[in-house]
């Protein structure tokens, strides 16, 4: 491609592409305003040659064609992706050898450990890997072993060793022994610092079942962006949201599970600022719900194929109900109750047209008829045939235009005249109205969504009648807002909901995560998986001076995690400055809506020169505070806070007193309150730490270098007495 000069005040752009079942959609935007430059959409090539990398290569390309977009100004582009999760689902996985690293006295007990049962991926799928042992640092066994695993048709590897990671260098020394045969390897070290031999190898050869392909993909969509003229490196989400480049991918595929959703809740965190929710993303085929709560995503341990995994991955509940959802009809009955299901299958994947996006004419003339979306399907899906042998669809995004819940402009928006000529048509069939067919298909509808809704309420906790319902994906408005009505819950659709994914995308963080178990941890080990948490996501792209840490102690498990997160370099300056250009609100009012209070009730408790903290009134003997950006984005939320501003010199000797003050006691003893320090344009979280001095070694590890008389704001979250 022809290279583009660029112009001297050129915005840079963010690039984002997200991987859909149905659709690869690319967004670039302004990385200091968040404005949509471009935004194209272009069907996602699962079939092609190249993969799903065929349909981002082309929607790349259309992106670059669009004005005022030259890869001179793209400082950032990644993708989300589907494979890792689709591979290991539909065991589409490679065969793998395990090579156990097994020396000395404890060599017959770590064979033992080594070994796990076959994991079952799919129906007619099984990862069943084979297993070859040898010694640490002896080259020749461990040539004899990778001999063994190679003729037995292995093509991918995983290395584990005891105390791996502790002592990672014989995995190490191992790994480098393979590749340079030119073999596709990982190791448990790679894929987890936790302990637990079994599970990590387990873990380390699922991540090596998805590596040949992972790595061939992530090549050829490096490739195209580099022949594109990008500069930057290609990054790929990760399943908590964050991203990490090509390279990481090539060592940790098994961080891409769950990308595609995690893609969405990205752009509900930083496009659409959701601090407290369930965000609800709706697309064709399926929907996702997911649980924010204070600004974060709600993460759990995968498990794959009923087996324990050393992954945490976002906490996403999928259900096969979205906008295009077939309806399935008993086909003796008539009435409402006839209407015996929605779904699983939906119009994408049986080719059939929505209602809504059809000349309403041949919808008018089509006949009721059963069908088999696909070989095997049972044969009571009810759609439509025109008299040419179109095969159309009523679908929930049908009804929803039809019942007047899709305003106009809306991705959504279909001719409603077509839709009531299909639910008339149908209706005949089944002796009903256009109005009652169509409110009994989406009330099939919701109440399979609200069964989960239910589901994420009691296992977080929310509050069941206040909780509101965020809608993204393209289908937002065919589901959420009938779903919010009949929940009685409040809601709103996000902004540029069609293309959250991408734009979640675009503005992904760089992510690095680093678990330890430390018993009874010192406050210099804490600091210390702080420090190579920090360091990590430096070395992989981020800005130093916009890293943030957040930092959790588990007691129960001797765990120790640091997350931390940061803008890329080349973007960093743009990441701080606004929340997407007109988009910005009065800080004060942006935090009483999250504490759902007047704006004139909430009292300013600190504040930096770009965050303001805002408490909230007493209710039921507590206060809450909203964290705020001068541009009315809101930042995180504390539950039953107080807040004290105090210099850097003052931190070490007033911040254990205020713990002292706002610990908990309870039937289990002592219980610090959670801790987080604002500063500048920075939140650090200290949170689940258990002696005052471990807070306190944190938050000198966190202010290191600022100048003494440095202001920082304590926002203290207390624990509830038992």
């Amino acid at each position: 491609m022809e290279a583009h000069p660029r112009e001297p005040d050129a915005a840079v752009l963010r690039v984002g592409i997200d991987v859909g079942g149905t659709f690869t959609d690319v967004v670039a935007i302004e990385a200091a305003t968040h404005r949509i430059v471009a935004r194209v959409k272009v069907p996602t090539t699962h079939d092609d040659p190249l993969g799903v990398a065929r349909g981002i290569i082309e929607g790349l390309r259309q992106v670059l064609q669009s004005p005022g977009v030259v890869p001179e100004r793209v400082a950032f582009v990644a993708h989300s992706t589907t494979q890792a999760t689709n591979a290991l689902l539909e065991g589409d996985v490679a065969r793998v050898g395990v090579l156990g690293l097994c020396p000395g006295l404890g060599a017959v007990v770590a064979r033992a450990q080594l070994r796990f049962r076959p994991v079952r991926l799919a129906p007619n799928a099984v990862l069943a890997p084979a297993f070859a042992f040898a010694s640490g640092r002896d080259d020749a066994s461990l040539e004899r072993a990778l001999d063994a695993l190679v003729n037995a048709g292995c093509v991918a590897f995983a290395v584990s060793a005891p105390f791996g990671v502790d002592r990672p260098a014989d995995e190490a020394h191992a790994v480098a022994l393979a590749r340079a045969r030119g073999l596709a390897v990982t190791s448990g070290h790679d894929v987890s610092s936790l302990y637990g031999l079994r599970a990590r190898t387990r873990t380390a050869a699922l991540n090596a079942a998805i590596l040949p392909t992972m790595v061939r993909t992530a090549r050829m969509t490096a490739e195209a962006t580099r022949q594109a003229g990008i500069a930057v490196p290609l990054m790929i989400v990760r399943s908590d949201g964050g991203v990490m480049d090509v390279g990481e991918v090539e060592r940790r595929p098994i961080l891409t599970m769950l990308s595609g959703p995690a893609a969405g809740i990205a752009g509900a965190l930083l496009h659409e600022r959701v601090t407290d929710g369930i965000f609800v993303e709706v697309g064709g085929t399926s929907s996702d719900l997911s649980v924010i709560r204070r600004g974060s995503p709600q993460l759990r341990p995968a498990r794959i194929g009923g087996h324990r995994t050393m992954l945490r991955t976002l906490d996403v509940r999928t259900l096969a109900i979205a906008g295009g959802s077939l309806m399935r009809v008993d086909p003796r009955g008539t009435g409402a109750s006839a209407v015996r299901d929605i779904g699983p299958r939906s119009a994408h994947i049986a080719g059939l047209r929505y209602a809504c996006f059809t000349d309403r004419d041949a919808v008018a003339r089509a006949v009721p008829t059963f069908l088999r979306p696909l070989a095997g399907d049972p044969d009571d899906y009810l759609a439509l045939v025109a008299p040419d042998g179109t095969r159309i669809a009523v679908t929930p995004t049908c009804a929803a235009n039809m019942l007047g819940y899709v305003p106009p402009g809306a991705f959504a928006r279909g001719d409603v005249e077509a839709a009531r000529a299909g639910f008339a048509r149908i209706g005949e069939r089944l002796a009903l109205d256009p109005e009652t067919l169509a409110r009994a298909l989406l009330a099939r509808a919701a109440a399979k969504v609200r069964a989960t809704i239910d589901e994420l309420v009691r296992d977080y906790d929310l509050d069941a009648s206040g909780t509101e319902l965020v809608g993204g994906g393209g289908a937002a408005w065919a589901l959420v807002p009938f779903v919010a009505e009949t929940a009685r819950l409040p809601h709103r659709i996000a902004r540029d909901a069609e293309v959250i994914s991408p734009l979640g995308v675009a503005l992904a963080l760089v992510r690095e995560s680093v678990e330890r178990i430390v018993p009874n941890p010192t406050p210099e080990a804490i600091v210390a998986v702080r420090r190579e948490a920090f360091e990590r996501v430096v070395a992989a792209g981020a800005a130093p001076e916009f890293v943030e840490v957040a930092v959790e102690l588990d007691p129960r498990r001797n765990l120790v995690r640091a997350t931390a997160s940061g803008a890329t370099v080349a973007t960093a300056g743009g990441s701080e400055q606004s929340n997407g250009g007109g988009n910005a609100r009065d800080p004060q009012r942006a935090a009483a809506q999250v504490l759902r209070s007047e704006s004139g009730a909430l009292e300013c408790a600190g504040s930096t020169e770009r965050l303001a903290v805002y408490l909230g009134p007493v209710k039921r003997r507590r206060r809450d505070a909203a964290i705020v950006q001068s541009d009315g984005v809101v930042r995180l939320v504390v539950r039953n806070a107080s807040v004290a501003t105090l210099t850097v010199e003052r931190v070490a000797s007033r911040l254990p007193v205020l713990l002292d003050e706002a610990a908990a006691f309870g039937d289990v003893g002592r219980a610090l309150p959670d801790c987080t320090l604002v500063y500048g344009a920075r939140i650090a979280e200290l949170g689940g730490l258990a002696e005052p001095a471990q807070v306190v070694a944190l938050a000198r590890e966190e202010l290191r270098g600022l100048p003494n008389d440095s202001k920082v704001v304590v926002v203290l979250g207390r624990h509830a007495t038992t």
